[in-house]
């Protein structure tokens, strides 16, 4: 029987404080959790293609670059949670 690991969730509780779940990583929650990451980091990697292009049109309004820099930033918020998440699942 694998040993129960409290794994830290890709979000967070309604005051801002983490969120985790007991467990061997198989059940329910883990994986909806999983899926999640797997859409927060897809979301991230289309992110950045679109802000690439975004940044090489020399035309690109200001409007556009603050929904960008918005856009940008919860990603990252996003990414910083599940590499917290993935880097506490790491430690023995």
């Amino acid at each position: 029987m694998t040993p129960e690991r409290a794994r830290r969730l890709p979000w967070t509780g309604p005051e801002g404080k983490p969120c985790y779940v007991l467990g061997d990583g198989t059940g329910p929650l883990s994986r909806v959790a999983d899926q999640i990451e797997a859409v927060q980091l897809g979301l991230a990697r289309n992110l950045v293609t679109h802000a690439l292009g975004t940044l090489d049109d020399p035309e690109v309004e200001y409007a556009d670059l603050q929904t960008l820099a918005a856009h940008l930033t919860e990603a990252l918020h996003d990414a910083l949670l599940i590499a917290a998440g993935r880097g506490t699942r790491l430690r023995p």
